[in-house]
């Protein structure tokens, strides 16, 4: 049974990577780098000190990676005004709620990012907790983040379905243990997850069906209503 979820942040609850593309782009201009070959898609889900490693030997030297990665949350956090929730990202979150699922965050961007992000789509006070980059020793696609959730969660990592858009976050779910659903918005993308769904409104039902259960997401709103 799916007794909690674990929510990928960057295109699965915010349509960030524009903004992270952004500030990429305009962090690696200010010190004279072109990365315009690459494919605006190049570094999804790809945590911030291999996106380093990937462009380090474009940048001059002496540039620091902490240096770097300062300026870029600075770019993100002041055009954070940016950020749009994923359809249905937040009413998905408290659908969840209703039907007593404990729910987190997971994520491969810094703690700044990670707050700006929830921040914008109003859903901080409703998740347990959240997993940084900053927090772990190695990030996605390493299962440490997701197997230090379960963990923090007391749960078996069977007993959490994670949430996810990237091949990068299905790979560490899937080693760390848990259950996967992989949002798959446009269609047509391959994916090792267990599962597929193509709107996150289709998540509550889907857990419904995993746990047996014969209501639907629907039903819980109504049982939520009337307590």
């Amino acid at each position: 049974m799916i007794k909690a979820v674990a929510w990928d942040i960057d295109g699965t609850l915010v349509d960030s990577e524009p903004l992270h593309l952004f500030a990429l782009r305009q962090v690696c201009r200010a010190h004279g780098v072109d990365i315009s070959d690459l494919a605006d898609t190049h570094f999804v889900g790809v945590h911030i000190g291999n996106v380093w490693q990937a462009l380090k030997p474009r940048f001059p030297a002496g540039l620091s990676f902490d240096g770097w990665a300062r300026e870029i949350n600075l770019a993100f956090a002041a055009n954070g005004d940016q950020l749009r929730e994923i359809a249905g990202a937040a009413a998905v979150i408290q659908q969840l709620a209703a039907m007593d699922l404990r729910q987190i965050a997971v994520s491969n961007s810094n703690r700044a990012v990670v707050d700006a992000n929830l921040d914008a789509i109003g859903v901080t006070g409703t998740l347990e907790f959240s997993i940084s980059l900053d927090d772990v020793c190695e990030g996605k696609p390493d299962p440490f983040p997701y197997r230090m959730a379960a963990y923090r969660l007391g749960l078996h990592p069977s007993e959490v379905l994670a949430v996810e858009d990237s091949a990068t976050g299905v790979a560490s779910a899937r080693a760390a243990g848990l259950r996967v659903a992989f949002l798959d918005a446009h269609g047509g993308a391959r994916s090792e997850a267990e599962f597929t769904v193509r709107a996150l409104s289709r998540l509550p039902d889907l857990i419904a069906e995993l746990a047996g259960k014969p209501e639907t997401s629907h039903d819980c709103l109504k049982r939520a209503a009337g307590r």
